[in-house]
């Protein structure tokens, strides 16, 4: 992937997010003015200091006017990005590279989604006319092919692979049990879980992350500038977008083992941030767990676990929260739901109460406390095997020597 780069040329300077939850009584609009809110609260700044916005979402509203109207802005430049459930980190990229662009010196990037009075019982949904041959598999049937997949590859029975998705979110249902902004503040028993009503093969109700509305935002300024506003900066180290031919479903050597854009954005992001060996440099990862098996092989796909082995670090409790390498230490799409515009961002919060330690203290990452670790990753996924997109960032709390 050809690039110059983006390592500590910008840095987050201020960050807001909403609780994820069933927000009957607000609209996209008032979670928008939630975030953002925070956002420009965090960093010590008023809405008039913003130069531009951009804005993530699928399906919450058409061009820029949304923010426009919900925060009365004054004729500043807004986009509208979309890009899947990847929105988010659309919108986070692209503030980026405007700001390190030189174009302008403060952006704000947001993201929202309401899906919960939207009238869908899920994702929102609007295919495009097409020919005829693309194959109608709902969200949950198409990754629940990744569970019996990987069990053939690496010689697993069912019960075994059924207690490693099990553990998987139980975990997530863990960590999002200690985090106020979680829409599932419960943990859930592991025979609970492994014996939930299926919903697709392997997958039943637990494996499946829920749906809920939320927003999030952050605010980006040069590196150079970014102790103006706050004395705990995040530096962004990498920022890796990467969009697939589309072609998995067709390809007869495409065998659900492996999300190709997956690996691709995760090599590109560590080179740009000169990571060499993720399981023992990052303090934490926030993964795209929209389904328990989905979060296995990112596992694998991010370097995390070697090919054919994350089964077993996540039965030994290596991405815990007291483990290794924690993963979605805020509870992940799974105790958080997934509005489709705000998940990139909210991953990105995580990191940035976690790096800066102000994530409360029973779920406040160790490695961090010690000092021994000063990374963060985000991983967001948007499409389904074989014909997505993914998106990578790395964040730290301290510039490059």
């Amino acid at each position: 992937m050809a690039t110059h780069g983006i390592r500590d040329k910008v840095a987050i300077v201020g960050m807001g997010c909403t609780p994820f939850r069933e927000h009957w009584d607000k609209s996209a609009e008032d979670l928008l003015v939630d975030a953002a809110h925070g956002a420009l609260a965090s960093a010590g700044i008023d809405l008039p200091d913003v130069d531009a916005f951009w804005l993530g979402t699928m399906g919450s509203g058409y061009s820029g006017m949304l923010l426009s109207r919900a925060l009365k802005i004054d004729y500043k430049p807004v986009t509208r990005v979309e890009n899947f459930c990847a929105s988010g980190s659309e919108s986070f990229r692209n503030a980026c590279y405007a700001v390190a662009s030189g174009a302008i010196d403060i952006a704000m990037a947001t993201g929202v989604e309401k899906l919960k009075d939207s009238g869908y019982s899920g994702l929102v949904r609007a295919d495009i006319p097409s020919d005829g041959t693309s194959v109608p598999l709902t969200a949950p049937a198409a990754f629940g092919m990744l569970a019996p997949a990987y069990m053939k590859a690496h010689g697993l029975d069912e019960d075994t692979l059924k207690d490693v998705i099990t553990r998987i979110a139980w975990k997530n249902h863990y960590n999002g049990a200690r985090n106020e902004l979680a829409q599932f503040r419960s943990e859930v028993p592991m025979d609970v879980i492994r014996n939930s009503p299926r919903v697709a093969g392997m997958l039943g109700i637990h494996d499946c992350s829920g749906v809920s509305d939320g927003s999030a935002a952050a605010i980006i300024v040069r590196a150079e500038d970014a102790h103006r506003y706050t004395d705990k900066p995040l530096y962004v180290k990498a920022l890796s977008m990467v969009a697939g031919p589309g072609d998995g479903p067709m390809d007869p050597d495409f065998d659900f083992t492996t999300i190709k854009e997956v690996r691709r954005s995760a090599e590109a992001a560590y080179r740009e941030a000169q990571v060499a060996d993720p399981r023992t440099e990052l303090a934490l990862a926030e993964v795209h767990d929209c389904f328990t098996p989905t979060e296995l092989l990112l596992m694998e796909d991010l370097g995390f676990s070697k090919r054919g082995t994350g089964w077993r670090d996540v039965m030994d409790g290596a991405f815990d929260l007291s483990g290794e390498l924690p993963v979605n230490p805020d509870g992940g799409l799974k105790s958080f739901g997934h509005p489709i515009g705000a998940s990139g961002l909210r991953m990105l919060y995580e990191c940035w109460l976690q790096l800066r330690q102000e994530a409360p203290a029973e779920r406040q990452i160790p490695s961090i406390t010690r000092g021994e670790r000063k990374l963060g990753l985000t991983q967001n996924l948007g499409g389904r095997p074989g014909d997505c997109v993914s998106f990578v960032s790395v964040v730290g709390s301290e510039p490059s020597a």
